[in-house]
């Protein structure tokens, strides 16, 4: 495979157009006129990426701070090895969304990941925010060196951060497109155990607040996921030469071997040990999101036989209607309506 190296984008550029010639080593003022963009899903994307804005302090703590005392021992260290393992993921998307920026030779496409790298930076703050409300500063300190330690959090981390490595050290399109892969695992399927304890903690009425900014994050990430598959579909079909078998398969094997890293990390933190979560529905959930995720970049499903969400509860945590109320309606809100248009999955 003909593997060209990235270009960084320059600064100003007065001899080429406003509006970009290529998504990758191509030419761009980096002038940003939003009517005048290579992309035409670039502005939509940026205006529900605005709509959507949000902060930890808009969330009550209040009942969670009581609520947490009266959680199970295996519930309170699930939560907080979910935590620690969020904060350590979207620390890392903030610094790999600045690093990938550097390479896109379009204006538009710079300035979203630019907001999606401030988005990383309020989930990161939504972690210390939630910590800080429950448990003591020892323990907040605990929870965010947790990746150092724990070994089945740290085989998680290293497949990822090592993805992202040789994009860093070798920024060519074929590593780039490799990254993105990375990205979307990540996004798009590391987190979903995590979500789906948050959310069955929720519908037992615990820690409802904490469930609703997991559930901000997750609208994000929905977003995020959507915005890097048409980066990755659009890198391709500017430089078809990297529509590849071997990127077909790498991309299959990458998934196979992420989905076993996830299933593991559920093993641990959920098992049989929560009221409301079966294991073995959670294992074919994760399987599901693989295939999910996967189809999504535009190659076939790794796992045979899950098409279908066996967590058919979670709907209706993961599209609740933010236009008209919070989760469980806590206040009232003006953000826009989630729905698949606007980045939600169709779960």
């Amino acid at each position: 495979m003909i593997n060209h190296e990235l270009q960084v984008r320059k600064i100003m550029d007065v001899k080429a157009p406003n509006q970009s010639t290529g998504i990758v080593n191509g030419k761009n003022s980096n002038v940003l006129n939003w009517d005048d963009v290579r992309y035409s899903w670039a502005y939509p994307k940026y205006k529900i990426m605005l709509s959507n804005f949000w902060t930890p302090f808009e969330i009550n703590m209040g009942t969670d701070i009581k609520q947490y005392t009266q959680l199970s021992e295996a519930e309170k260290e699930s939560f907080l090895k979910i935590i620690g393992l969020l904060a350590l993921l979207d620390s890392i998307q903030t610094d790999y969304a600045g690093k990938v920026a550097d390479y896109l030779t379009d204006s538009s496409l710079n300035a979203l990941m630019i907001m999606l790298a401030q988005q990383e930076v309020i989930h990161n703050h939504s972690y210390s925010y939630v910590l800080s409300s429950l448990v003591d500063k020892t323990t907040q300190d605990k929870v965010f060196d947790f990746w150092r330690d724990e070994k089945k959090l740290r085989d998680r981390n290293d497949f990822i951060t090592n993805g992202y490595q040789k994009f860093v050290e070798n920024p060519t399109i074929e590593n780039l497109l490799k990254s993105v892969v990375y990205d979307v695992i990540l996004e798009g399927l590391f987190f979903y155990s995590g979500f789906a304890f948050f959310y069955n903690l929720a519908r037992n009425q615990k820690m409802v607040a904490t469930s609703t900014m997991i559930n901000y994050i997750n609208r994000d990430e929905q977003i995020h996921v959507d915005l890097f598959v048409k980066i990755f579909k659009e890198i391709l079909n500017e430089n078809p030469e990297y529509r590849t078998g071997e990127l077909s398969d790498y991309v299959r094997n990458a998934f196979i071997k992420a989905t076993e890293l996830e299933i593991e990390w559920a093993k641990d933190v959920i098992g049989n040990k929560m009221n409301g979560l079966n294991m073995d529905e959670v294992e074919s959930y994760i399987k599901f999101m693989a295939n999910k995720r996967c189809n999504q970049l535009g190659y076939e499903k790794p796992f045979e036989g899950y098409d279908k969400n066996p967590l058919k509860w979670i709907i209706a945590y993961q599209e609740v209607d933010l236009g008209k109320s919070d989760f469980f309606e806590q206040k009232s809100r003006q953000y826009t309506k989630t729905s698949q248009a606007n980045g939600f999955d169709d779960l």
